[in-house]
């Protein structure tokens, strides 16, 4: 688990990059219970293999289960030990789907359909992924997905509902439009969750009234339409959910027009709390793009559905440790987590794992690691007086000429 941590840490690296660290930096005490490989290689003093194939078994024969019950320790544990960090401030996460391309091959063409349009079907399987990180720390939760494509496809509310159970007890859920439905709603206010959900304007009309105005501020009973009915059989007849609808007029940049933001929530908290909250949604679409860029998540190499989901959720569980010792360089500083930047980070986590595994006491490994955080303090984002130029469009590609018969 550990060396598929690494590989995302170095931007999805071979797996023979990895070996090489592994035997070349780690002290003998990584292998607290050495197996009789390893055992043969001690008593014979004989250099050992840098060929992948045992690490590739081992990865493949690594059972699910474990590396998910791993993955959510790690998370648990580190949302735990962060708490500080959020002294004050209401426990919530973003949720958020997006999509990811695999590898074309026999398993996953079958279990991830490729999209297909009026010319035929595509190369790459693809997947529809949902993730929910935590609005302080930054933290992400083990993701849910399913087959974007095909006749099992799954929708961005479907797998939040299969998957809220795992947020933490009493956490906020904050989605955009796409998740301002009923069945979402119902199934976070049953768990116990508040929500703070944007709905869009044909919606908040119906539950309405009338048109939305801005400045609103109306509480109102939520039911179930007939089509949500006729899409979700299994509501209570008795379904309702009782909240306040918030309108305000936003223009988060001054050349864009201003427009209508109605949100349906739960909490009791002022308006203006509330907007404030909702607008730092755009986190959960930065941490996409590290997820993707930095931790090369875009595309994944691996064959299987099973390798799939190991390197996801390995990849998650590296994403959080790196957002764990940003929290931790926060905590000194006085600053917010997300001040800092995640791929300077990342690089400096890389550069001080080692030498820190390798230390020869708990006392050599503290002062590593208080360098480590020395170093950290140091990456945060810069703050920009002159403002970015303008976003272009790409132009489109000129067409070559058929040939002439």
């Amino acid at each position: 688990m550990w060396l598929l941590i690494w590989q995302r840490l170095q931007g999805a690296a071979p797996l023979d990059a990895v070996v090489i660290d592994l035997l070349q930096m780690l002290p003998s005490s990584f292998w607290p219970n050495p197996c009789k490989r390893v055992l043969e290689w001690r008593q014979s003093n004989k250099p050992v293999s840098g060929n992948t194939a045992a690490y590739n078994q081992a990865r493949q024969r690594l059972p699910l289960l474990v590396v998910e019950k791993a993955c959510d320790q790690i998370f648990e544990g580190l949302m735990e030990r962060l708490t500080p960090v959020r002294d004050g401030a209401r426990i919530a996460f973003f949720l958020d789907g997006s999509s990811m391309r695999l590898a074309h091959s026999p398993a996953l063409v079958e279990r991830f359909p490729p999209s297909s349009n009026q010319h035929g079907e595509t190369h790459w399987p693809v997947m529809r992924i949902l993730v929910a990180h935590d609005l302080q720390t930054g933290l992400g939760m083990r993701p849910h997905w399913g087959p974007m494509y095909g006749e099992e496809a799954v929708s961005e509310q479907l797998l939040l509902e299969n998957c809220i159970d795992r947020l933490p007890a009493g956490a906020t859920v904050i989605g955009d439009c796409n998740f301002g439905v009923f069945s979402v709603a119902w199934a976070a206010t049953q768990k116990g969750y508040p929500i703070v959900l944007r709905l869009t304007l044909p919606r908040a009309k119906r539950l309405l009234g009338e048109n939305p105005r801005k400045g609103m501020d109306r509480k109102v009973e939520w039911k179930p339409s007939a089509y949500e009915r006729k899409n979700h059989p299994d509501l209570p007849v008795e379904a309702c959910i009782g909240g306040r609808v918030i309108v305000r007029q936003v223009q988060p940049k001054k050349e864009e027009k201003p427009y209508l933001l109605v949100l349906f929530t739960t909490l009791s908290e002022p308006l203006k709390q509330i907007v404030n909250l909702y607008g730092q949604r755009w986190n959960i679409e930065t941490d996409l793009r590290t997820l993707k860029s930095q931790l090369q998540m875009d595309q994944l190499s691996c064959a299987t559905p099973e390798m799939a989901a190991k390197e996801i959720e390995m990849a998650i569980a590296a994403y959080n440790l790196v957002r764990a010792a940003i929290c931790m360089a926060a905590q000194e500083s006085g600053l917010q987590p997300r001040d800092y930047s995640f791929s300077r980070a990342s690089r400096i986590v890389q550069s001080f794992a080692p030498t820190i595994a390798c230390a020869k006491s708990p006392e050599e490994a503290k002062r590593h690691f208080d360098r480590m955080v020395y170093f950290l303090k140091q990456a945060k984002l810069p703050r920009r007086k002159r403002k970015p130029y303008p976003r272009a469009v790409w132009g489109s590609g000129e067409k070559y000429p058929k040939h002439k018969t």
